[in-house]
């Protein structure tokens, strides 16, 4: 297979301080390449410098929400200098989550817009966390004016209704490891109805380890061959096809060259 994990935690120190061996067994299962997510600005630093030293690593910059309280006057700025860096590809994850509400909802709010502003402003496209806040996240966004063609919805774990949604507005999708739960019938209903130029496949490694490995403790992008799979036959179509679709479909988003 030929497959790019678009979300995987490299920072995190359960998979970094064993990179090497993590990108060899994502190549032993044909995951040729990977996006490191940044959850906030350590995150994004450490990402950056493990992309900088790995070809097959790229990664972005941004401030998930559980974070947004966190964020001084200069995060912007960080993130801004984060962003410049050769092996960035995106702003993210950015957005809200209400299901912990770690950060305040009113500061989750703002810092997820202004972090909209800022990756258009430098010309970036976005990966989006949205948890129990789909309707604010999408309002949110409306009221940016960015270009739904420019996101991507990361481990995307709604319905066929917030699929259309999505799509609507001319955005991505991303499934990771939940989409093969036996729990996860809404998931797979919206999976079935994203066009195959719209779809992509990720890890959110080290969390979220799919069926068949759902036991696995440290989840890795060498599993997103599993989530593949799972998509590829609910799909009906053939996985080695699905995972050049999925492949080309990240390269075009993420602007990332041909080797």
């Amino acid at each position: 297979m030929n497959l790019i994990d678009t979300h995987c935690h490299l920072a995190d120190r359960r998979l970094g301080r064993n990179i090497d061996q993590v990108i060899a067994d994502a190549a032993a299962a044909g995951v040729r390449l990977m996006i490191s997510a940044a959850a906030n600005l350590p995150d994004a630093k450490i990402a950056a410098d493990i992309a900088s030293k790995h070809d097959e690593v790229y990664c972005t910059a941004g401030v998930h929400p559980h974070h947004a309280a966190e964020q001084g006057d200069s995060y912007l700025d960080d993130i801004e200098k984060l962003a410049a860096c050769e092996r960035n590809v995106a702003i993210g994850e950015i957005g809200l989550d209400y299901h912990y509400d770690y950060s305040p909802r009113p500061r989750q709010q703002e810092v997820f817009a202004q972090q909209l502003k800022l990756a258009e402003r430098l010309d970036k496209v976005i990966v989006i966390h949205t948890r129990e806040a789909f309707d604010d996240t999408m309002a949110i966004i409306r009221e940016s004016g960015v270009d739904g063609a420019w996101l991507v919805f990361h481990s995307f774990t709604g319905g066929a209704g917030e699929v259309r949604e999505i799509l609507d507005i001319g955005a991505m999708v991303s499934f990771s490891g939940i989409a093969t739960f036996k729990t996860a019938d809404d998931i797979r209903a919206g999976a079935l109805i994203v066009p195959e130029d719209r779809i992509l496949v990720e890890t959110d490694s080290p969390y979220l380890s799919p069926v068949p490995v759902r036991n696995a403790r440290v989840n890795q992008p060498a599993h997103v061959a599993h989530v593949a799979r799972c998509l590829a036959d609910l799909r009906g179509v053939d996985v080695e096809q699905f995972a050049e679709q999925t492949t080309a479909n990240a390269k075009r988003f993420f602007g990332i060259q041909p080797a």
